[in-house]
């Protein structure tokens, strides 16, 4: 019999960004997520190429949460023909809405920054990688979401179980149940999973017997900070920086991670570890609106976090502003000392954290908190790895401030949280994906072969036959 189930990954292949991976089953055919590539400028052109598969082949998309390296070509393949279903969480289809919108008027402000400065040299800039229409047009495809825990069908023959991956609002690792002509196999995919323990959201969902698992190893070599020793170091952080009479930064990714510092800010002021009305700017459209949907999501929620959100709602602290509009982003660099701000892109990649960066980064008496991973080949990462100057909006920028990093904020499982929830179930094979080659995917793979696990690291495109 030919081979009739086939597994592919098209995106976080040997890198930690673009997750998209094709399973064809029979004449059909699944995507499970659709990320744009994010990073330097080889990354980025990534999201131009084609994507491996066409488009209009693609029956059904599952999405297994909001971020933007998991979501962001879904407009882009929808433009080049793909006219299928969309399925996901509803917090994962509402928070979905707001990173593409995002990212579709950043993609067109890009561009046409470009174009100015392109017909300066007699260049022609690249076109945007999709449009504000094209990602209106992508919102269309998603269909009635899934909920926890429910076994839905996918196509003819092809079922899907979505379980909380406890990473973001909504997130999920997805149970696929593959028929074809008598045979039956099953197939995990991680998504991102979470840090285990945090206040907000439960903890991920152990996965559940598979034959073959594809799992994320963002920090597959090492382990977390213990989280109370990374709260009470952000605490210090900026006592330490108030003293000195200056402003800390916080490079915020808006969904999680902004409201989880939310959270810990509102505790340090509750519990008199930080100044009780200090001014907190949350300087980010995408982040406020997210703070919004969280809302609107209780059944995300650790059953502690949603009672006190009912009490005392730590996203309404004292001092805590959010600015929306321009004007009020601008107004925040004319503040000296003694604020917070949290700002998106994490990895300084774009948004409004650049310019805090350009009017805070060279004054000493300054911090910049990095609470989040930065991937190779973006600001964040330059600045974390000890860069004397960094380049923002056509200036060298001195690196003065003083530099945080706390990893223990993340939202990626460590290595040891990684192998908790993989647990000890057979497996016929298990796939190493999104992370970085060696520091990631190798060492996760060397510690599953010593406890007897076989596991590969696909290539980009790389067909592997699912027998």
């Amino acid at each position: 019999m030919s081979a009739r189930m086939i597994y592919s990954a098209h995106g976080a292949a040997r890198q930690v960004t673009g997750s998209c991976h094709l399973v064809s089953c029979g004449e059909r055919r699944m995507l499970i997520d659709c990320g744009m590539f994010q990073g330097g400028s080889e990354h980025r052109d990534l999201n131009y190429q084609p994507f491996g598969f066409e488009p209009a082949d693609i029956d059904v998309l599952l999405l297994t949460h909001a971020h933007l390296d998991h979501c962001g070509r879904i407009p882009r393949l929808v433009r080049q023909g793909f006219r299928g279903r969309i399925l996901s969480t509803a917090a994962t289809r509402d928070l979905a809405r707001i990173v593409l919108l995002d990212a579709a008027g950043l993609q067109e402000e890009d561009a046409a920054r470009a174009e100015r400065s392109g017909r300066r040299r007699g260049e022609h800039a690249r076109e945007p990688l999709f449009t504000l229409d094209d990602a209106l047009h992508s919102l269309d495809y998603f269909d009635t979401p899934a909920a926890y825990g429910q076994t839905v069908p996918v196509v003819a023959g092809i079922s899907a179980c979505f379980l909380d991956a406890g990473h973001i609002l909504g997130s999920a690792s997805i149970l696929l149940t593959l028929e074809d002509q008598g045979r039956s196999r099953t197939m995990l995919f991680s998504g991102d999973l979470g840090n285990p323990g945090r206040p907000i959201l439960r903890d991920a969902t152990p996965a559940p017997p598979a034959d073959y698992v594809v799992m994320e190893t963002t920090y597959g070599n090492r382990p977390h900070r213990a989280l109370p020793d990374s709260v009470g170091e952000l605490y210090r952080a900026i006592r330490e920086t108030f003293g000195r009479g200056g402003n800390v930064v916080i490079p915020t990714f808006a969904l999680e991670r902004a409201q989880e510092i939310l959270y810990y800010l509102h505790l340090g002021a509750a519990e008199g570890k930080l100044p009780a009305r200090m001014p907190v700017f949350l300087d980010s459209p995408m982040a406020i609106s997210a703070t919004e949907i969280f809302r609107r999501h209780p059944e995300c929620f650790d059953p502690p976090f949603l009672a006190q959100l009912r009490d005392d709602d730590p996203f309404a602290m004292p001092g805590l502003r959010f600015t929306r509009d321009v004007e009020q982003s601008m107004a925040i660099n004319r503040i000296e000392s003694g604020a917070v701000i949290l700002a998106g892109s994490g990895m300084c990649t774009g948004g409004r954290v650049r310019h805090h960066l350009k009017h805070n980064l060279w004054r000493e008496r300054c911090s910049v908190v990095f609470v989040g991973y930065a991937a190779e080949g973006t600001l964040a990462r330059r600045i974390v790895d000890g860069a004397s100057s960094v380049r923002l909006f056509g200036e060298d920028i001195q690196v003065r401030a003083q530099v945080w990093t706390i990893n223990g904020f993340s939202a990626h499982a460590d290595q040891g949280a990684l192998l908790d929830w993989l647990g000890r179930s057979p497996r016929r094979e298990v796939f190493l994906v999104h992370g970085e080659y060696e520091r990631g995917m190798a060492a996760m793979g060397e510690v599953l072969q010593q406890r007897g696990i076989a596991c590969r690291i696909p290539g980009m495109h790389e067909p592997i036959v699912l027998d």
